[in-house]
Parts: structure tokens; sequence; C-alpha cells
């Protein structure tokens, strides 16, 4: 019965262990919370950066687009005002004929290389903007372990 009384008895209990343990635990808590907070910030940072770099990319990409529908506009109207000019001085609707025939063959002609100019430029545009974040996602990628 004196096993017994021992093996219940608080004696063994020991108050400066137990404080030791939580003061461990306690430290271990707040060098793993100033680890996630900086893992944090650090990706909050980067994901600003790069969107800021996306709406630069995106910004220049419109302008550049704009200027290019403004050119072939620009192109398109003197096209059309060449050719009234020339159909002022038409004699014969045999030569009405032959002028609207070359004006219809040269309008398809520059609208299909407008077509494959604004196509080329939206293309380069949308890897130019899509870079950044491709760039961002590959990194987050990389640093993430398997387990």
């Amino acid at each position: 019965m004196a096993q017994t009384a021992d093996a219940f008895s608080f004696s063994s209990f020991d108050p400066s262990k137990m404080s030791e343990t939580f003061r461990d635990f306690a430290e271990k808590g707040a060098a793993q919370s100033k680890d996630a907070y900086a893992k944090m910030k650090i990706a909050t940072e980067d994901a600003t950066k790069t969107v800021e770099q996306t709406m630069q990319s995106a910004q220049a990409g419109t302008v550049e687009l704009g200027l290019k529908a403004i050119d072939a506009f620009r192109t398109n109207a003197d096209m059309q005002l060449s050719h009234m000019e020339s159909l002022l001085g038409v004699k014969s609707v045999a030569e009405l004929v032959e002028l609207q025939t070359a004006y219809v063959r040269k309008q398809a002609e520059v609208t299909v290389e407008q077509a494959r100019s604004m196509q080329e430029t939206a293309r380069k545009v949308a890897e130019t903007v899509s870079k950044p974040g491709k760039t961002a996602a590959e990194k987050a990628m990389s640093s993430f372990k398997p387990v």
C-alpha cells in the first residue's frame, strides 16, 4: 500500500519543469510566427511588384495597339480619299469598273496585312503582360518542397 500512495503523490510534480516546457513552447511558437510573417511579407511584396509590372505592360500594350489602329484608320482613309479622287476623273464605265476592282483588291490586301500586324502586336502584348505573372508563378512553385 505504500507504493500505491507514492505513485499518486504530487511530490514527483516539478513546477519548474512545467514552466520551462511552456517557455520553450512559447519561444518556438513566436519564432514560427516571425518566420511565417517574414515569408508572407516577401510574398506580398513580390505579388505587388508582379501586379505593378503587369499593369505597366498592359498600359504600354494598349498604347501600342491604339497607335496601330490609328495608323490603320489613317491608311484606310487615305486610300478611300485617293480612290474618290480617281473616280472623279472617270470617263467611261469600263474605267470605273477597272478602278473599282483595283481599289477593292488593294483594300483587301491592306486589310489582311493590317489584321496580321494587329494580331502579331496583340500576341506580343499578351506575352509581355503575362510574363511577370508566369515568372512569379514559377518562382512560387519552385519554393514548394515535395513531401
